[in-house]
């Protein structure tokens, strides 16, 4: 499961100034020092879906990840929010038991 909380929603709104609808894929990147698989990173591209797995719509904006991508979700509560402090996005990760 993922979760965008509504600042984060708005700055994926800004950061992709773009006509809604449109798509973001949300996808691990090997870079980085990944919380949940270590040396891959959550990131994410304006892109339209292939084949997806599971997509979330708000507001014209329709977060999705590819069926290729679902190991890096497995098992795992995804809550993606924004930092005043840092004035961008963070993923924090839950395992599911």
């Amino acid at each position: 499961m993922i979760t965008i909380d509504q600042n984060a929603y708005k700055w994926f709104e800004a950061e992709f100034q773009t006509q809604k609808p449109f798509f973001i894929r949300l996808y691990p990147q090997y870079a980085g020092f990944g919380e949940k698989n270590k040396g891959y990173s959550l990131a994410f591209s304006l892109e339209n879906p292939n084949i997806a797995a599971t997509k979330q719509e708000i507001n014209g904006i329709t977060f999705y990840v590819e069926s290729n991508d679902t190991w890096f979700f497995d098992e795992t509560d995804v809550d993606i929010k924004f930092c005043d402090n840092k004035h961008e996005v963070f993923a924090s990760y839950a395992e599911k038991h």
